[in-house]
């Protein structure tokens, strides 16, 4: 079982980026916050 990790918001808030006044991450960033490979956060 995982621990659960809190990270500061500031490296959260780094990874978003503003699209199109949208806010998106890119799935290998999601990948890397969540510990996964980034085929799995694409499933």
């Amino acid at each position: 079982m995982r621990e659960d990790i809190v990270l500061p918001e500031e490296v959260i808030m780094s990874e978003i980026y503003l699209v199109r006044n949208q806010k998106v991450m890119l799935d290998s960033d999601l990948a890397d916050l969540y510990q996964v490979e980034t085929k799995r956060v694409n499933e």
